[in-house]
């Protein structure tokens, strides 16, 4: 596996996601967001600057899983449906070159449009006199790496589904990743007999994307652990890792006829 033919693939992809219209439409109602936040905090007549911090992190994460989604599903399936991919694997480019290549690409573009609506997040912050500090750089760095598994898991689906299918299951992992600790919690209350065996087993297949989420922290200025900061980057990754190596295995195993 050549690190070189990988960094090309997701070079290209780079490139090939920022072309998108429906990037930069995404990105467009982001920034409205983010800005819609100061004009609801104008009525409320107390913590007006937590309302636009929290609508304004809440946009990010909303619009960025959302970019994540529809544009990640439908990049392996753009390049068989042209058959480009024939020319990109008649070339020394493995299987697991190519979409590692992909995810590391489209990773990449994620990672730019955070940056650029972080940016929009502090000036309209500054702009209202919101303070900011460490936990609001902690949050948007956890935000980044839910993003990364939001990838993975679109990338898994689209190695062996059609773009619509990978939508709709990427976007149903990513809601049941969100509820996944209060589906425990109510297994654990039921008094129906194996169903909390049942939704401690969902709780533990299912990425815990709310292990991602500072807002609340980062809006009210509470204290963050390094355990909060540390230990759920070290399962994005793991879980991320995990999630490619399975995709490679199912589009090693894929007739691109």
């Amino acid at each position: 596996m050549s690190i070189h033919r990988i960094g090309t693939l997701a070079a290209n992809t780079v490139r090939e996601a920022v072309r998108s219209r429906l990037l930069y439409s995404l990105l467009f109602l982001t920034g409205v967001l983010i800005l819609t936040g100061v004009l609801v905090s104008t009525l409320s007549y107390v913590e007006s600057e937590r309302i636009v911090q929290d609508v304004g992190l809440a946009a990010i994460r909303l619009f960025g899983i959302g970019i994540a989604i529809f544009v990640g599903v439908g990049l392996i399936h753009n390049e068989i449906d042209r058959r480009t991919i024939y020319t990109i694997l008649s070339k020394p480019v493995s299987r697991a070159e190519f979409v590692l290549g992909k995810y590391l690409g489209l990773v990449a573009t994620v990672d730019l449009l955070l940056v650029a609506l972080s940016l929009i997040f502090v000036l309209v912050s500054l702009g209202v006199g919101a303070p900011l500090d460490g936990g609001h750089a902690a949050a948007l760095v956890l935000m980044a790496m839910e993003l990364m598994l939001v990838v993975a898991v679109a990338t898994f689906f689209s190695c062996f589904t059609t773009p619509m299918l990978a939508s709709l299951f990427t976007v149903g992992v990513v809601l049941a990743g969100h509820f996944s600790r209060d589906l425990q919690r109510l297994g654990e209350q039921s008094s129906v007999e194996g169903l909390g065996f049942m939704t401690g087993l969902l709780y533990r297949a299912l990425p815990d994307l709310e292990s991602f989420n500072l807002t609340v922290q980062a809006v009210h200025q509470l204290a963050i652990s390094t355990a909060e900061l540390w230990l759920p980057i070290a399962y994005g990754l793991a879980y991320s890792a995990f999630l490619l190596l399975a995709a490679v295995l199912v589009f090693e195993r894929r007739d691109l006829r």
